[in-house]
C-alpha cells in the first residue's frame, strides 16, 4: 500500500510539472502576438551602435533614477530628488517655505496698515507722522520693488513717500529704480511711479525718461503703461518730449539716441536732416498707431502729437482710414487737449457726411462740457462753421445748449459759439492761434494751399500751422496727384456745399438761438455789458450781427435791447452807490462807445434817453470817451445830433484829443 500511495504521488508531481511547463509556454506564446511588445528585433537596428563590432555599452543604473540627489546645478537651480519619497519631502520643504513667506509678508502688511491707520489721521502732529514714516521706510527696506506692486501695501508707500523727507525719498527711488519697467505695467505701483516722478529731481526724471528708451510703443499699448508715459511725457523738458516722441517716429530712432537735436522738432524736418524714406517712416508710424487706435488708448497727448505728425506726411487714404477709426466716441476723449482738438478739427473738415454725423452724435450728451473746454469748444465752433446738416446741429448741439444759454454767454470759452456764429472768425474775439487752429489743413488734401506755398519762402504757414520747406511741400504735392483724387469732391471739402450765409441764418434765426440770445441779454444787460466776456456777445447782438443778420427779422428786440442799455445809462450818478454807473465802468464804457461807433440807432437812442443836457456832467473820466464818441462817429447824422451840445465843451477844452476830420460836419 505504501509503495503504491508513493506510486500515485510520483506520477501527480510529474504531471504538476509537466502542466507547469505548458502553462509557462502558453503565456509566451500569447504575449509574442502582441506587436509591440513581443519581438525586439524591429528596434534592434535602432538600439545598435554605429559600430557593429564592438558592443553596446550596458549601465547597472536605471538611466532616469538616481542614488543620490543631485545638488544645484551652476544656474543655482535645486533639481527635485528622484525618488518619491525625497521628492515629497522636498515638496513639503517647498510648501513650508512659501507658506512662512506668506506669514512674514502678512505680518509686514499687518504692521504697515497699523502705522499706516495712524500716519495719515489729520490730528496727528507733523514730527509723529515723521516718526512713523520713519519706522514703516524702515520695515519697507529692501522690499520696496515688491511692496509697491501690492494692492494693501502700495498705499502704505505712496502715503510714506508724501510724507517723507527728501533724503528718504531718493532712497526709496535709487531702490525701485532698477524695476521701474516693471513697475510701469503694474496697475497697483502705477499711482507710485506717478508721486515719484512729481518728486523726482531733473537728474531722476531725466534717469526715469532714459529708462523707457526702447519700450514707448509697447508701454503705450498698455492700459497701464500708457499713463506712466503720458506722465513722464507732460514733466519732460522739450528735448525729453522731442526724445520721446522720435522713438515712435522710426526704427533707427528705437535704437540709436540723440540722432537729432532740438532744431528738428517736425518730423519732414528730421526726415530732411537724416534722409528717411517716407514710406519707411509711414510703415512703422501705422504699426504704432494702430494698435494703439484699435485699443482705444486715445486720451494722451503723446499720441496726439504722434496722429498730427502723421498726417503731415501721410496720404489721402491713410488719413482717411485714420479719420474712419476717429469718427465716433473715441473722438470726445480726444479733443480735450491742444493737440487733440486740432485733430478733432481736421476730422470734422475733411470726413465725409457720414462721419461727420457720427461724431456730432458722438458728442451727444458732452456737449455742455465741451462748450466749456478750452480746446474742446473749437471742434464746436468748427462744426458750427462746416456741417451743412443744420437741423441734425440744432438737435443735437443747440437744444443740449439751451438750458445752460446764460452761463455760456458769460463764460471765456463757452461764448465762442455764439460769436462765431454772430462775426465767423473775427480777431477780436478769436486768438491767432485759435484762428490758424480752425483754418489747420492736411497736406495731401490741400493741394492748392500747397502750390501756393511751394512758390513761396520756408516761412510760409501750411499743414497745421507749421512751416514746411519747399522740397517737403512738392513732395506732398506729387502724392496728391498720385492720387488722382480731386479737391472738389464734396465728400472731401473743407466746407459744406451750403453758403456760409444761409448756415448761420437757419442756425440763429431758424432754431431760435437769436431770440433766446435778445432775451437773455434785454433780462441781464446791466450784468452783461459790465462783464468782460458777456459785453461781446452782447455788442454782437446788438448791432444785428455781422452782415446784419438778426435784421430784419428780430429788429423789434433789437431796438428793446437798446432801450434797455438807454435807460441803463440813465440812471443818476451818486457818489454814495457802491455800483459803477456804466459810464465809469471800465468794460461798460467801451462797449458803448463801440456801438455808439457801429450802430447809429443805438447811438440816437442814447442820446435822447440819457446825454441830452447832460453832456457837461459825463465829460470826464472813462465816460468822456462816450461823450466824444458822437463827434467821431462815421455817421453824419449822429454828429449833427450832438454837435450843438459838444461843440461849446471841446472849445473849452473838456473834450481833448480829438482831431479836426472828427469834428467835421456836412
Amino acid at each position: 500500500m505504501a509503495a503504491k500511495k508513493q506510486e500515485v504521488e510520483n506520477t501527480k508531481k510529474r504531471k504538476r510539472i509537466a502542466g507547469s511547463n505548458t502553462t509557462d509556454s502558453a503565456p509566451n506564446e500569447s504575449h509574442s502576438k502582441k506587436p509591440f511588445k513581443s519581438a525586439k528585433k524591429p528596434f534592434d537596428s535602432v538600439k545598435k551602435p554605429f559600430n557593429s563590432d564592438k558592443k553596446p555599452f550596458k549601465s547597472d543604473k536605471k538611466p532616469f533614477k538616481s542614488d543620490k540627489p543631485v545638488a544645484a546645478g551652476k544656474d543655482n537651480r535645486t533639481i527635485a530628488p528622484a525618488s518619491g519619497r525625497e521628492r515629497r519631502v522636498h515638496a513639503k520643504e517647498l510648501a513650508d517655505a512659501r507658506k512662512m513667506k506668506r506669514k512674514r509678508h502678512f505680518t509686514l502688511e499687518q504692521d504697515l496698515a497699523r502705522l499706516w491707520e495712524k500716519m495719515r489721521c489729520r490730528e496727528i502732529s507733523k514730527e509723529d507722522r515723521t516718526k512713523l514714516v520713519t519706522e514703516a521706510l524702515q520695515k519697507m527696506k529692501g522690499k520696496i520693488h515688491e511692496i509697491a506692486g501690492s494692492h494693501i501695501s502700495s498705499r502704505v508707500l505712496q502715503t510714506c513717500v508724501k510724507h517723507c523727507s527728501q533724503s528718504e525719498r531718493d532712497a526709496v527711488f535709487e531702490e525701485l529704480r532698477p524695476h521701474f519697467l516693471a513697475l510701469a505695467y503694474n496697475a497697483y505701483a502705477v499711482h507710485l511711479v506717478k508721486k515719484m516722478l512729481d518728486s523726482a529731481s531733473k537728474k531722476q526724471l531725466a534717469g526715469f525718461i532714459s529708462a523707457l528708451h526702447g519700450h514707448i510703443a509697447p508701454l503705450l499699448r498698455h492700459m497701464v503703461g500708457s499713463v506712466v508715459v503720458e506722465h513722464a511725457y507732460e514733466l519732460a523738458s522739450a528735448a525729453q518730449k522731442q526724445g520721446l516722441l522720435l522713438e515712435l517716429y522710426s526704427t533707427e530712432f528705437k535704437l540709436f539716441k540723440d540722432l537729432v537735436t532740438l532744431k528738428e522738432s517736425r518730423l519732414l524736418d528730421v526726415m530732411s536732416k537724416l534722409s528717411l524714406q517716407k514710406g519707411s517712416v509711414l510703415r512703422h508710424m501705422a504699426s504704432v498707431i494702430q494698435p494703439i487706435l484699435e485699443k482705444g488708448i486715445v486720451d494722451h497727448s503723446i499720441i496726439h502729437r504722434v496722429l498730427l505728425e502723421y498726417f503731415s506726411i501721410a496720404d489721402q487714404s491713410s488719413v482717411t482710414d485714420i479719420i474712419q477709426q476717429l469718427s465716433s466716441p473715441l473722438l470726445v476723449r480726444m479733443i480735450g487737449t491742444k493737440d487733440g482738438a486740432k485733430i478733432g478739427i481736421l476730422c470734422v473738415k475733411y470726413g465725409n457726411a457720414k462721419e461727420r454725423k457720427k461724431i456730432i452724435k458722438g458728442l451727444k450728451g458732452h456737449i455742455d462740457k465741451t462748450a466749456y473746454h478750452q480746446y474742446g469748444s473749437m471742434v464746436l465752433v468748427c462744426i458750427l462753421s462746416v456741417v451743412d446738416d443744420t437741423k441734425l446741429i440744432t438737435k443735437a448741439i443747440i437744444r443740449e445748449l439751451q438750458p445752460s444759454l446764460k452761463e455760456l454767454v458769460f463764460d471765456k470759452n463757452g461764448r465762442r459759439l455764439f460769436l462765431q456764429l454772430l462775426h465767423p472768425n473775427c480777431s477780436r474775439h478769436f486768438s491767432p492761434e485759435d484762428l490758424a487752429s480752425l483754418n489747420s489743413s492736411i497736406p495731401s488734401f490741400s493741394l492748392k494751399d500747397q502750390s501756393e506755398a511751394s512758390a513761396q519762402t520756408v516761412t510760409s504757414e501750411v499743414s497745421i500751422g507749421d512751416k514746411e520747406s519747399k522740397d517737403d511741400i512738392e513732395v506732398a504735392v506729387d502724392d496728391v496727384n498720385k492720387d488722382k483724387t480731386s479737391v472738389d469732391d464734396p465728400d472731401l471739402a473743407e466746407s459744406g456745399k451750403k453758403d456760409p450765409y444761409v448756415r448761420r441764418q437757419e442756425l440763429l434765426i431758424k432754431s431760435g438761438l437769436a431770440e433766446n440770445l435778445l432775451d437773455i441779454c434785454i433780462e441781464n444787460v446791466g450784468e452783461l455789458i459790465q462783464s468782460n466776456f458777456g459785453k461781446d456777445v452782447l455788442y454782437e447782438v446788438a448791432t444785428g450781427g455781422s452782415g446784419g443778420i438778426l435784421h430784419p427779422t428780430l429788429d423789434e428786440k433789437i431796438n428793446s435791447l437798446h432801450e434797455a442799455i438807454a435807460s441803463l445809462a440813465a440812471e443818476s450818478k451818486s457818489d454814495d452807490s457802491q455800483e459803477e454807473h456804466v459810464f465809469e465802468n471800465f468794460h461798460s464804457s467801451r462797449t458803448i462807445r463801440k456801438l455808439i461807433l457801429d450802430c447809429p440807432n443805438f447811438a440816437s437812442t442814447l442820446w435822447e434817453k440819457a446825454l441830452k443836457g447832460k453832456s457837461e456832467l459825463w465829460a470826464h473820466g472813462h465816460s468822456g470817451k462816450v461823450i466824444s464818441a458822437f463827434l467821431e462817429s462815421p455817421d453824419s447824422k449822429v454828429q449833427k445830433l450832438a454837435k450843438n451840445e459838444l461843440q461849446p465843451l471841446v472849445d473849452s477844452g473838456i473834450l481833448k484829443n480829438l482831431k479836426p476830420k472828427e469834428l467835421a460836419t456836412e
